[in-house]
This record gives structure tokens, C-alpha cells and sequence, in this order.
């Protein structure tokens, strides 16, 4: 199965705000620790971005999270 660009921004987006809270970190305590601003990963988190951000971006809030790249990536399970 194909999937469009809007899925892959979906997990992303709801992986990196799930870790985040599990962290119980606000999203300016991430962007701080990610070295970027809040106001980026704020979009990063919304559904209202069009675009996606780049590996690097991804990369580093993996790291501020302390998890491996690979989490933010995983299919988001239904309950």
C-alpha cells in the first residue's frame, strides 16, 4: 500500500506530541532542548502544517526526547 505525504506527517506529528507529554515536557521545555523555537514545533505538532520538517529536525527531537529516531516513525495504534 501506498501512503500519501499527510500520513507520514500524522505519525510523526502524533508520536513527537505523545512523547513529549509521556516526558511531561511543555512544547517550549522540547523546542529548547531540540534547539529549535517553539512556535516550529508547535506546527510540527499541528495538523494545520502542510509541510513536513527535515530528518535533521526530526533527529533532534528524537534526541531531546531521549528515544531512538525510530519511535517517532511507528503507526499510530488504535485503541
Amino acid at each position: 500500500m501506498i501512503h500519501n505525504d499527510t500520513y507520514y506527517f500524522d505519525i510523526i506529528r502524533y508520536n513527537i506530541k505523545k512523547y513529549r507529554e509521556e516526558a511531561g515536557l511543555t512544547q517550549q521545555q522540547l523546542a529548547d532542548k531540540a534547539n529549535i523555537t517553539m512556535n516550529y514545533l508547535a506546527k510540527i505538532e499541528s495538523k494545520k502544517m502542510q509541510r513536513g520538517c527535515t530528518i535533521v529536525i526530526v533527529g533532534r527531537i528524537a534526541d531531546a526526547l531521549n528515544i531512538d529516531i525510530r519511535e517517532l516513525f511507528k503507526p499510530i495504534e488504535k485503541n
